[in-house]
């Protein structure tokens, strides 16, 4: 029985040196994570060289179309190729030049700087989506190691019971049976299973933050980090959640308001880009019905006769045009064409809106029973199944108790605790998601809206 007594205080001097004994690494934190992965992303890079290279289009797209020269011998008589035998034969040089039809090259050029004006909303919307994705990788291998943590705490508890009950089981004190202890050692190699599992989930997790953090770039990041030796801190990272302007928007499924604040967001801002570019599409594909204008000049040079009398020089100067007649099946169609691409694009912004607001919808109402467990976890769950596995380990040191009694209440407090650090950071996971739909500009729509209304 004095081994029982004494298990209670096994267990506080077993927790605390599993506390100071783990080996002390320098943690990679959140905001070292999203600054590396965003630094490191190719992505920006090459949308900044697609913004440049469609800025200098719009440079070339407003430039005339190079004139052309010409140079000839006309009229070279064939009887004796004498360049002064004839009157008509001459050295001719001439050039052309044509002209775009309309304004064709001024909406053009203007057409693809709006085009290129998507790029920084675009990189805007990535930086965004780089902060949840590496956010959520983050947190997926913090909780992996935490749960590992606390496993491996009460891992220590349990092989200590097993060794109790065995020693016991042997000088046949108290009620220990051979059952308890392969009730013992069965959970023990539970815990053992639950940690391999976990284990593999943390080195899953890792390997997927490590490619963001590398920038596909395998020797830029510290070669000593890998998937199994990657350390976070212990602690969760203070995320803010959403204004509570915003709070009270989603709370009352304003569905005006809430497409109004989206109208701000990087992304839609970036199709609205590609939608402006496509109506003046619509102009340009209009100037096809205008004709297209070209003027020439040649200047024609003839030598003296055979008799030395001089021969007068030609110049000659015209202009040409297109008759752009015949549009049915033409220009017609050209314009038609832009005119559904730009509806095309229209309904695409329709259908992100749509998503996003559907989207951010589910993450608050998951948000909202998030917080529901939480509160439940922390005034009634944690401290019911921590009270109940020391009620249970009294009861049995006391002789009064069942083993399997006792287990099972260890393996519901762990259990309890394991599923509160899920919903912590599940809680995180929400608010990360949720401030990627709103911004600065989010909150001017908001003031804007509500002074409209």
């Amino acid at each position: 029985m004095s081994a029982f007594k004494g298990f209670a205080c096994l267990i506080l001097l077993v927790t605390t040196s599993s506390q100071i004994s783990a080996e002390q690494k320098t943690p990679l934190t959140l905001q070292q994570a999203v600054a590396q992965a965003i630094q490191k992303d190719p992505w920006l890079e090459g949308s900044q060289y697609r913004e440049n290279a469609t800025i200098s289009s719009s440079i070339a797209a407003d430039t005339l179309p190079d004139p052309v020269v010409s140079l000839g011998l006309a009229n070279i008589p064939t009887d004796g190729f004498a360049f002064d035998q004839e009157p008509m034969t001459q050295i001719k040089a001439g050039i052309s030049q044509m002209f775009p039809r309309g304004e064709s090259l001024s909406i053009r050029r203007k057409q693809l700087e709006e085009l290129a004006t998507q790029h920084p909303f675009m990189r805007l919307d990535r930086i965004a989506k780089t902060q949840v994705a590496v956010s959520m990788k983050w947190l997926d291998v913090y909780l992996a190691q935490q749960s590992i943590s606390l496993i491996e705490k009460d891992r220590s508890l349990f092989e200590q019971l097993s060794e109790i009950a065995e020693a016991n089981y042997s000088s046949a004190v108290g009620k220990v049976r051979q059952q308890d202890i392969i009730r013992a050692q069965l959970e023990l190699a539970r815990l053992e299973d639950r940690l391999t599992k976990l284990s593999s989930q943390k080195e899953r997790a890792s390997a997927e933050l490590l490619e963001w953090l590398t920038g596909g770039d395998l020797g830029a990041f510290n070669n000593s980090v890998n998937v199994a030796s990657l350390e976070l801190p212990k602690t969760l990272p203070e995320i803010e959640g959403i204004e509570n302007a915003y709070y009270k928007i989603l709370k009352a499924n304003n569905q005006q308001m809430l497409a109004n604040i989206l109208i701000s967001h990087p992304l839609i801002r970036a199709v609205e880009s590609r939608i402006k570019s496509s109506q003046t599409g619509i102009e340009l594909a209009k100037q096809q019905y205008k004709p297209q204008w070209g003027v020439n000049a040649s200047y024609a040079y003839r030598a003296d006769d055979q008799m030395d009398r001089s021969r007068a020089d030609f110049l000659s100067i015209g202009i040409s045009f297109d008759l752009p007649l015949f549009t049915e099946n033409k220009q017609d169609k050209e314009v038609s064409a832009a005119v559904n691409e730009s509806e095309a694009i229209k309904t695409e912004k329709r259908l992100v809106l749509r998503g996003m607001l559907a989207q951010m919808q589910s993450i608050f109402a998951a948000r909202e029973r998030l917080l529901e467990r939480q509160t439940l976890y922390r005034t009634n769950i944690l401290q019911q199944s921590s009270e109940q596995a020391e009620a249970s380990l009294t009861a049995y040191t006391n002789d009064d108790g069942d083993f399997a009694e006792v287990v099972r209440a260890r393996i519901a407090d762990l259990n309890a605790r394991i599923d509160a650090l899920e919903i912590e950071v599940e809680l995180l996971k929400t608010n990360i998601q949720l401030n990627y739909f709103f911004s600065e500009q989010s909150l001017k729509a908001v003031s804007e809206f509500g002074a409209n209304q």
